[in-house]
């Protein structure tokens, strides 16, 4: 299926890793221009290099979204380059294990910066073009905010803010035409979620209780199946869809418990 993307200009946070790696490429292979946002340049130019090999083209931004200025600075660069932005994926985000016994003020707020507030500046900073473009916005969230996980108090709360956000923007963005949707991420096997498993004591025999507990196929999520996911909501095949929580999660937050896998 064509889904009309080329040459349309994608800004993607947390590009250069995991999740957003994935829906770089995705993006990429069918036509589309990613910009590809993150802490790290040369992590970035890495795959904005994977990208050309491809036969695409895209542009990496050097950007610590945690920093405000870092975020006007990125869409700014990417309108400097190209002139237009046709969709934002705003995926950057770290599970950093802020408690509510663990954790404080600081460390609360912090989160809250690594993890939502640069959801709305960007959006925020790329809504004049998006008006123009009749453009969309993706936000990656996670089922931290519906089922909990336990001290994580500051992911929960930024993942519910980012549902949120969801759906209000969609309310607001209407007459604009700009459709907002956001995908709810569970178990996804990705570079980040590797290195919390190996953090945890007996990690193989956690990583298989895990696998058990998700209904279709016992299986992790890839994330390319979140970025096939993410290019058709993004593309104008899904023309009529805003306001939408997709889960791609094989099952795992909304399925009868009594399917996890018996040992």
């Amino acid at each position: 299926m064509d889904l009309n993307l080329k040459d349309k200009i994608f800004i993607v946070t947390g590009g250069a890793k995991g999740i957003g790696k994935a829906i770089v490429i995705a993006l990429a292979k069918e036509g589309a221009v990613p910009v590809i946002v993150g802490r790290k340049q040369a992590d970035n130019d890495v795959v904005k290099a994977e990208v050309e090999a491809l036969g695409g083209k895209a542009l990496s931004v050097e950007a610590e979204l945690s920093d405000p200025a870092h975020c006007k600075h990125a869409v700014e660069q990417t309108l400097a380059v190209y002139g237009r932005i046709d969709g934002l994926v705003n995926n950057a985000g770290h599970n950093d294990g802020v408690g509510l016994i663990s954790g404080s003020y600081e460390g609360f707020v912090s989160s809250l910066h690594k993890n939502l507030i640069h959801y709305y500046l960007m959006a925020h900073h790329c809504i004049d073009a998006l008006r123009v473009a009749k453009g969309t916005i993706l936000n990656i969230s996670s089922k931290t905010a519906e089922t909990g996980q336990g001290n994580t108090s500051a992911y929960a709360a930024s993942n519910g803010g980012r549902n949120a956000l969801t759906r209000e923007w969609a309310v607001e963005l209407l007459p604009y035409s700009i459709r907002v949707n956001a995908i709810i991420v569970a178990e996804c096997a990705t570079p980040q979620y590797d290195s919390w498993i190996q953090t945890l004591e007996n990690p193989e025999d956690t990583l298989k209780k895990i696998t058990d507990r998700i209904p279709l196929e016992h299986r992790m999520t890839t994330a390319e199946e979140i970025a096939n996911t993410a290019v058709f909501l993004l593309s104008d095949k899904s023309s009529h869809t805003t306001g939408q929580l997709v889960h791609v999660d094989g099952g795992y937050v909304h399925l009868d418990r009594s399917l996890i896998k018996e040992n």
